[in-house]
């Protein structure tokens, strides 16, 4: 983690990556991640009050969530937001100078390890940084199946941007899937997520940014 933190401090990264509020280096993963704080999710911020929702208890509401340095950096990362032409203009320069750093095995990014999609135009920026950087693999959960919708009536979703519809309630399936890939929490169907008998590490495993993937069950945080 701090081999990859150490690289987003060089000349060629360290502007940019101070332009969209700072990356973060999730240790039991591949590559970067961009989250925001959960609190600004429309719909998780609702069901994070309902018994029996995957939301309910939510990781990214407590523990390390909750320290002052994480608080500020998801502000940040929002304020930055609030111009998508500008962000994603920093965010796809970032990303192509770290694709020049990292080898194959690493260049893997995940969307919202907290918080979710703001708007149809959030969602059109991050799909304008897939394009831009074709030899990266992103990772996009989300439960905001409205604003993923009305994206693809217009677009279609770029081939290395595996959008998963997260499921609503713990032991279900995510409704209405519209023939995109899948999460689960505790459902025991599909691709069962090795990380808690791994030490809590993806390991060599890349099921979540693979839309062949159908579903992929993750314990319950």
């Amino acid at each position: 983690m701090a081999a990859k933190r150490n690289i987003l401090q060089r000349k060629a990264t360290k502007r940019d990556n101070e332009a969209v509020g700072g990356l973060s280096c999730p240790s039991k993963m591949p590559g970067y991640a961009y989250g925001i704080s959960a609190k600004e999710c429309a719909l998780g911020s609702t069901l994070a009050k309902r018994p029996g929702s995957v939301c309910y208890g939510c990781y990214a509401l407590k523990n390390n969530y909750t320290y002052p340095s994480v608080i500020k950096a998801h502000a940040k990362r929002l304020a930055a937001m609030q111009d998508y032409g500008k962000w994603m203009l920093n965010m796809s320069t970032l990303l192509e100078q770290l694709g020049t750093m990292l080898p194959d095995e690493e260049r893997y990014f995940r969307w919202h390890d907290s918080g979710d999609l703001q708007g149809i135009a959030h969602l059109h920026a991050i799909a304008y940084v897939a394009i831009r950087n074709p030899e990266w693999h992103f990772w996009l959960p989300t439960r905001e199946y409205g604003i993923v919708r009305k994206y693809r009536e217009l677009h279609d979703i770029p081939s290395n941007l595996t959008v998963r519809l997260s499921a609503i309630w713990v032991g279900k399936e995510a409704p209405g899937n519209d023939g995109l890939p899948t999460s689960t929490v505790s459902s025991d169907k599909g691709f069962r997520c090795p990380a808690p008998d791994n030490k809590n590490s993806c390991g060599t495993c890349r099921a979540c940014w693979d839309p062949q993937v159908a579903n992929v069950d993750y314990k319950k945080h």
